[in-house]
């Protein structure tokens, strides 16, 4: 049996977009073993995904002594690393644990001293989307041609490790057959441009006139920054889950839910990959765009302002006149339409 370490050790999107590597590697190679390299907060992620055998903690990793390091490395008997997220401390790991395929871009300089496998990869002005960005690692194993951004779509795939909370089954099934149960994400921890906090209130307003109901996500820390205006909104709002949920209760909410409506954050990529409507709210700048950043699921879709460019917002990130272009009323007009195609239970 081959064994295969893929190393994503940044962010739970970035990891969603990875999961095709995995999907493919276990078309390449049937029966074959595939253990995701990651941090401790995306270990629920990889645990969801159908392709993932294991999971390797970086975090914990780190703990060990520069000996055991290696020897961790070497315990997990790999046929090849593919190095998708540059990290220079696995990189020297996987060298020194002698794993005989060692695969990276060539973009960064240790890659070219601890890996034996090099990808000619330029990401930032590249048209392709991340994940089939992610799947180019793949070349010196045989992966023969670029896949077409459907055909990579059908390979982000999660499903939750476990069940709901019955609070919170409670919560959601307290509703009519027309009803909604829809979730808004509105921070993105940094990671993305947001759409602004009075755009996702005055979607709350919409949402609750129409007679569906809005759940707000977020971690503890985004709690307490919104708690104005989780007041401000808190009679449209049939829930506040900002801090309350861990992340395989997350994937299980959202799982039950109906969709989520997010910038391109973790979350947004979660609900896509667990077959829910996703809705991503873009700006058009390069490398931002939802060319490259799009999610990828059955019901995944976006909004983004038709211009070229946005170049203009890069100096004033939060004041970016082309997200705020996209109207709570045209995101209103796209969750409407989930009635007339459900999602799968």
């Amino acid at each position: 049996m081959k064994t295969f370490l893929v190393s994503r050790t940044d962010a739970i999107g970035d990891v969603v977009l990875t999961l095709p590597v995995c999907g493919e590697l276990k078309r390449l190679f049937p029966g074959c073993r595939v253990v995701l390299v990651g941090r401790t907060y995306t270990q629920a992620v990889a645990e969801a995904c159908p392709w993932v055998d294991a999971f390797l903690n970086y975090d914990s990793l780190l703990q060990l002594s520069d000996k055991e390091q290696v020897a961790a490395i070497v315990q997990q008997q790999a046929t090849a690393i593919l190095h998708v997220f540059p990290n220079k401390k696995l990189a020297q790991l996987a060298q020194k644990a002698k794993i005989p395929v060692r695969i990276a871009t060539r973009n960064r300089w240790f890659h070219w001293l601890t890996c034996n496998r090099l990808v000619s990869l330029s990401r930032r002005h590249s048209p392709l989307h991340e994940a089939q960005l992610n799947l180019k690692l793949l070349q010196p194993l045989g992966l023969p041609a670029e896949m077409p951004l459907a055909q990579v779509a059908e390979l982000v795939r999660l499903q939750p490790t476990e069940p709901l909370a019955p609070q919170w089954q409670q919560v959601l099934a307290n509703r009519t057959e027309s009803q909604l149960n829809v979730i808004l994400h509105p921070r993105s921890r940094g990671s993305a441009r947001e759409w602004g906090l009075n755009h996702f209130g005055a979607l709350a307003k919409l949402l609750y006139q129409a007679g569906h109901r809005v759940f707000v996500t977020g971690t503890a820390a985004e709690g307490e920054e919104l708690r104005p205006w989780l007041a401000e909104y808190a009679a449209v709002l049939a829930g506040d889950l900002t801090g309350l949920l861990t992340l395989p209760q997350l994937l299980a909410f959202i799982h039950a839910a109906d969709g989520l409506v997010a910038a391109s954050t973790g979350p947004l990529h979660l609900a896509a990959a667990l077959g829910r409507h996703a809705l991503g709210i873009y700006p058009p700048m390069r490398p931002t765009h939802p060319g490259r950043w799009a999610p990828l699921g059955p019901y995944a879709e976006y909004l983004v302002f038709d211009r070229p460019d946005c170049s203009d917002c890069r100096e004033q990130p939060a004041a970016c006149t082309c997200i705020k272009a996209i109207s709570p009323v045209q995101a209103l007009e796209r969750i409407l339409a989930w009635q007339q195609l459900p999602v799968e239970p």
